[in-house]
């Protein structure tokens, strides 16, 4: 099939993109999560998918789910993972607001990962305007809390994953390369507790958990190897400067290329717990996503996706990266998975989120061509 005829046009898809991102949609409030989803579920619903929604759980916001029947009977198919929810806070499009400059265009969530799902649906669109109908059935699965390690829908994923033959992810991706892999990631919920006392009046009586948690914190990041990372993001403790904190809680997160290696990291890490000056320190493990190595069958979909690139004028590498996506959970139960396939763009969780809008209808087009032709 001839990928540059589809008439894809990148402003026409940053106008239908813009409420997308214009919709503010933070993982932890649920609520605006579920506007995302209903302003999704009706361009979804227009291009002529059945809708279901799945209600959120655990303090999440709901997901849908949107099945396009393609050609012949139902048999398993695409499975395409998209998700809505971003780390961006409610108001930060007053200054991360939507704007265009040159080939570039700014807003919350639009890299990560709002454009590389827009730009999977609209290739499906220019298949059915085409006339061109899908071999296989293809489903989207649209979650609400993939920026937190995905805690109430990886059973959601994996039992859809296993109904479907492939799973394309539109993730941002490389100028020059998709994702073929993705390291495994561990979270941690750390906790001190150590004495409260009159910060002013009797200082020396307290023991304070900020403080320790502050020494713990240098004493964890200073694990970093070239093959495991540490880092820790989150921090909560005290309510008021006169009093000393008698409790610190914090989150730390561990990256590894390989599962070996997040194991042993996973057991340092647990043996930071204990007591100690009169504080104690606890250490719980939190969501973990597996490593996704290449298989026989993820290389074979890249190969097709390479062949399609070439009609575009594009020599699409492969690799495997950090920063974890839905992808770690279907690729490591051995179903086909390729991965990076949405947007081009820089500064994913930033002030600077931007997409390369040219990317969108060259993007688009790789996509389309995928599904027009996994059979």
């Amino acid at each position: 099939m001839d990928l540059n005829g589809l008439p894809f046009d990148d402003q026409a898809m940053l106008k239908g993109l813009r409420p997308w991102v214009e919709c503010e949609s933070p993982t932890f409030e649920p609520a605006a999560v579920g506007r995302m989803m209903e302003l999704a579920a009706r361009d979804f619903a227009t291009a002529g998918a059945q809708i279901d929604h799945i209600a959120g759980r655990g303090g999440f916001g709901p997901c849908v789910r949107a099945r396009f029947p393609g050609a012949g009977p139902a048999r398993p198919g695409i499975l395409v993972l998209g998700h809505f929810d971003t780390v961006h806070p409610v108001g930060t499009i007053e200054t991360l607001y939507w704007r265009q400059e040159g080939d570039r265009c700014y807003g919350p969530g639009i890299y990560d990962m709002k454009g590389g799902t827009y730009l999977a649906l609209e290739a499906v669109r220019q298949l059915a305007r085409a006339g061109i109908e899908a071999p296989l059935p293809v489903t989207f699965l649209l979650t609400s809390d993939e920026e937190v390690g995905t805690p109430a829908n990886r059973e959601l994923i994996e039992e859809e994953a296993r109904r479907n033959k492939y799973v394309l992810v539109p993730e941002p991706g490389g100028a020059s390369s998709v994702v073929s892999g993705r390291y495994a990631i561990a979270r941690f919920n750390l906790e001190a507790r150590g004495r409260p006392s009159h910060a002013g009046a009797s200082l020396k009586e307290g023991r304070s958990a900020l403080r320790y948690m502050a020494r713990k914190i240098l004493e964890i990041e200073e694990m970093t190897t070239d093959s495991c990372t540490f880092s820790v993001g989150v921090i909560n403790s005290g309510r008021w400067v006169n009093c000393v904190p008698s409790v610190c809680r914090a989150e730390a997160l561990s990256m590894a290329k390989r599962q070996t290696d997040l194991d042993a990291a996973v057991e340092r890490l647990m043996e930071h717990a204990g007591s100690d000056m009169g504080i104690t320190f606890d250490v719980a493990r939190g969501v973990t996503r597996p490593v996704w190595e290449p298989d026989a069958g993820t290389l074979s979909l890249y190969e097709r996706a390479r062949a399609l690139g070439r009609q575009l004028g594009l020599d699409l590498g492969h690799e495997s990266v950090g920063g974890g996506s839905d992808g770690n959970f279907t690729g490591a139960l051995g179903i086909p998975t390729l991965d990076g396939l949405g947007v081009v763009g820089h500064g994913a969780h930033t002030l600077e989120e931007h997409i390369v809008t040219s990317s969108l209808s060259q993007r688009g087009r790789l996509f389309a061509g995928l599904v027009a032709t996994l059979t």
